[in-house]
């Protein structure tokens, strides 16, 4: 009787995990994921989640959804608009700090997955300038304050916030930099290189990938460096802002002569807190086991790792999240 109970039970609990297998394996997901403007990185990135999850769940689906970026999904995935969303790293530090733009924490987002980290900062000079007042580092230009024009972005995006903090880490403002008989310009991603190009600014600061078209068509109007930040700098950004230190190789641009520390933005993929810890499981799962399908929507996606999913510590995974990365060894 003992031996025929142990025998029932031990076929129950088999049988219950084929049936919870059998049912994950059949589970069909529509979900919408927030991004950025069509064409972009991020929405391919979104049709690379989407094939993920196509593949793991058959008769599965994410639709993109276009948005005004990172800041503007923080607020759509906290409010339950949509259920994934890609956020920048330095976005996702402001909103749980509760710091500008945000005015109050945001406390319900749960990431999924760490998309990339290699969006560096390039601060980009003219070499005419910079040799005129014997600039090679982001340490030289204030100590010789000179009366740079430099362009940021815009008011509200945060790698305008990320060049603020990059000359905070050095003790300095931007009402310092005019009060050099320098200019802060808000001009947008875009415009820069043009600017720069034409005479109108001195300076720009970009988080973007390394090499980048708007750099080296800049770099081919007039003669560029890039300014380094200090170890001690690009460390107190990083921990400021949510950015990881970084180092732009020398062959990222014909014109470099070493290799250049500075920080880097990434992106996130976060959900609702919300969101049922076997769902977030699922997303998870498939996406590392079908990591090809985001590897292959562009050539700055080929470095994504199971490894890098895994190591964002800006906020807390969702517990979906990491159940799956406990069982396959990427998080202890």
């Amino acid at each position: 009787m003992k031996r025929q109970l142990i025998t029932a039970l031990f076929c129950f609990v088999i049988g219950f995990f084929v049936t919870a297998n059998a049912v994950a394996e059949n589970q069909k997901y529509k979900l919408t994921i927030t991004g950025a403007s069509p064409g972009g990185l991020w929405s391919l990135l979104g049709a690379g989640i989407d094939s993920a999850v196509r593949a793991g769940y058959p008769g599965s689906f994410v639709t993109y959804q276009t948005s005004g970026g990172g800041l503007a999904n923080v607020g759509i995935v906290s409010k339950g608009g949509a259920e994934l969303g890609i956020v920048h790293n330095v976005e996702l530090k402001a909103a749980v700090q509760g710091s500008a733009p945000f005015k109050s924490p945001v406390t319900n987002l749960r990431a999924i997955a760490y998309l990339y980290n290699w969006a560096p900062m390039q601060l980009i000079m003219n070499k005419k300038f910079a040799n005129k007042y014997g600039i090679n580092n982001v340490a030289d230009l204030v100590r010789e304050k000179p009366p740079v024009r430099f362009a940021v972005n815009t008011r509200g995006n945060m790698v305008q916030e990320v060049n603020k903090e990059i000359l905070s880490a050095y003790g300095v403002s931007y009402d310092d930099v005019k009060s050099w008989g320098g200019q802060i310009l808000y001009a947008a991603s875009k415009e820069q290189g043009d600017f720069l190009g034409d005479g109108r600014i001195d300076m720009f600061g970009n988080g973007v990938f390394a090499p980048h078209k708007s750099i080296i068509k800049a770099s081919r109007v007039v003669d560029v460096i890039m300014l380094e930040l200090s170890v001690e700098a690009s460390q107190k950004v990083a921990n400021k802002t949510g950015a990881d230190p970084y180092i732009v190789k020398q062959e990222s641009y014909a014109w470099l002569n070493k290799d250049i520390r500075t920080v880097a933005l990434g992106a996130e993929l976060v959900v609702n807190d919300s969101m049922s810890e076997q769902i977030a499981y699922d997303i998870t799962k498939t996406l590392v086991e079908n990591i090809d399908k985001m590897r292959g929507v562009h050539k700055s996606m080929k470095s994504l790792t199971p490894e890098m999913m895994a190591s964002q510590n800006v906020i807390q995974y969702h517990p979906g999240a990491i159940r799956y990365y406990k069982e396959v060894g990427l998080i202890k």
